[in-house]
């Protein structure tokens, strides 16, 4: 009798590549409704309060994307790699554990922030004591928004997203009638907290907060690492900025800023994919290993080649009558600088692909160590081309640290596929195995 073996599935499958395409979509329209929504409050509030008061406003708001990043980190970049494609219970019991790990992050930096407050004193003081009380909300949104991805519901992040924007827009009117940063501040962050009740709503998971330890002690192989990669990234660029500042000046900082922010569009299309593809990538794992390195290529070759479309459209496409309508004066010192920070970007988008491979192969000690190695090849060549040419050369710089990062990042890609141990065959739960990496948590 003939053995005939079953074709191993393949991620280029029409129906397997429809419903990818499907989760993608709703990681790109979330991002789109969350981006929005930032970009909406920042220029209301300084419409609304000025220069001082919105300065007071932006501290508050950078202090609150480190504690993002730590939460992440510690939370739910975690259940990104280990509850993606897993059956339901399991990943309600991930949820569970994730979801009250970032409300105990979010009490916890929100002391912080209170006992700095207090301190402080004054606006500044009040508004990182409005921003404790609203730090644990924000921080379960979040949360939800990664557990819908993980589970491949994209669609209800979405939902949940815009209930933070409808909710936010009676928010921003009452506080622009006390005309305070304390009262946007609140505002801001007390609808993303009503959002992450509806959160509650959605899933009927209620977070568990005393499972905090718990969650760090089993997933402390995976998470001590992401926090560091998620704090050294954010770091890198803070440290290129004031570099750059010190040495050449606040107005090349606006400069690059400015070619930057032309790229915006653009940031937050990766930002969009970031949310899915390591929940894509462990689907692909588990479905076919031998594709994930074709998922990743695809995925980073893709974004990098996007990347270079829009960045040459604006060089070609864009008169500078148009610029300067749109950004004003900063139009002539940033125009300049768009083709290598368009490089940038492309080398920052090939890498995502890597990234996200690593991640979901959960070989932390890889990713980790490449981000640490990108981060200082962005801080080293982005500063030094400042001493050697100002913001071009900073500019020029951080393309070539990005680019020369990918490869970091492809390299021990390669490495980590060689090393991937596939899941034992008939066992109850698909488990990925990559030594020395622990196990998930036990049920």
């Amino acid at each position: 009798m003939a053995n005939h073996r079953r074709a191993p599935r393949s991620i280029f499958r029409s129906g397997a590549v429809r419903a990818m395409a499907g989760r993608l979509s709703w990681g790109l329209g979330d991002q789109a409704v969350s981006s929005l929504t930032n970009f909406a409050v920042g220029l209301y509030v300084a419409r609304s309060l000025g220069t001082f008061a919105f300065g007071i406003f932006s501290l508050a708001w950078v202090t609150y994307g480190v504690v993002l990043n730590i939460s992440r980190g510690l939370a739910t970049d975690p259940l990104m790699v280990r509850f993606s494609a897993v059956a339901e219970q399991r990943w309600r019991l991930g949820v569970a554990s994730a979801s009250g790990t970032a409300i105990g992050v979010g009490c916890a930096t929100g002391l912080v922030s209170l006992v700095a407050g207090l301190a402080a004193g004054g606006p500044l003081g009040d508004a990182f004591v409005a921003l404790a009380v609203v730090l644990p909300g924000l921080l379960l949104q979040d949360a939800w928004r990664f557990a819908f991805f993980a589970k491949g519901e994209g669609k209800r992040a979405f939902v949940n997203d815009c209930v933070w924007g409808v909710v936010l827009l009676p928010a921003l009117y009452v506080a622009a009638q006390i005309h305070t940063v304390v009262a946007f501040v609140l505002a801001w962050g007390l609808s993303g907290a009503a959002a992450a009740l509806y959160g509650w709503f959605q899933t009927g998971i209620l977070p568990h907060p005393r499972e905090m330890l718990g969650w760090l002690r089993t997933q402390r192989d995976l998470s001590v690492r992401y926090l560091v990669e998620n704090v050294s990234n954010s770091g890198a660029s803070q440290l290129r900025a004031y570099g750059l500042g010190a040495i050449a000046g606040i107005t090349a900082v606006g400069a690059v800023r400015g070619a930057e922010q032309l790229l915006g569009p653009f940031l937050a299309l990766l930002m969009g994919l970031s949310l899915v593809t390591v929940a894509e990538g462990a689907r692909v794992l588990q479905r076919a290993p031998h594709r994930l390195k074709h998922f990743c290529v695809i995925l980073g070759g893709g974004q990098a080649a996007a990347a270079l479309c829009w960045g040459l459209g604006l060089l070609l496409l864009v008169p500078d009558v148009a610029g300067r309508w749109v950004m004003g004066s900063v139009w002539d010192s940033s125009s300049p600088l768009i083709l290598p920070v368009t490089l940038a970007v492309v080398g920052a988008s090939f890498a995502t692909g890597a990234a996200a491979g690593l991640r979901a192969l959960g070989a932390a000690k890889r990713s980790l160590r490449s981000q640490l190695v990108a981060s200082l090849f962005y801080v080293t060549f982005g500063i030094t081309g400042a001493f050697l040419g100002g913001a071009a050369g900073s500019a020029w710089g951080v393309a070539t640290a990005t680019l020369s990062g990918s490869v970091v990042w492809w390299f021990q890609l390669r490495l980590g596929l060689r090393e991937y141990v596939p899941s034992v065959p008939g066992a109850d739960e698909p488990t990925v195995v990559f030594e020395p990496i622990k196990l998930p948590i036990k049920e």
